[in-house]
């Protein structure tokens, strides 16, 4: 299966991932991902990866495991 190019998003559209990974949710569902998507103009896999690699990061900067375990954060 081919994946996408990783893609750097623009300022507007880290605008619009980083307040929906803030205020909304870090976990989006498919439906949620799928809107962010739409609004920031990127592919709903690039808009995954963005998502795992930020909570990636938040999780390193919590000192907690890269990966979730069994409570949602």
């Amino acid at each position: 299966m081919a994946t996408e190019k990783p893609v750097t998003p623009t300022e507007e559209q880290l605008e619009i991932l980083e307040y929906n990974f803030c205020k909304v949710n870090k976990h989006p569902d498919p439906t949620t991902l799928c809107l962010i998507a739409a609004e920031t103009g990127l592919s709903e896999e690039q808009t995954l990866q963005w998502f795992k690699q930020r909570l990636a990061e938040w999780r390193k900067s919590e000192g907690l495991p890269s990966e979730s375990g069994s409570v949602r954060d």
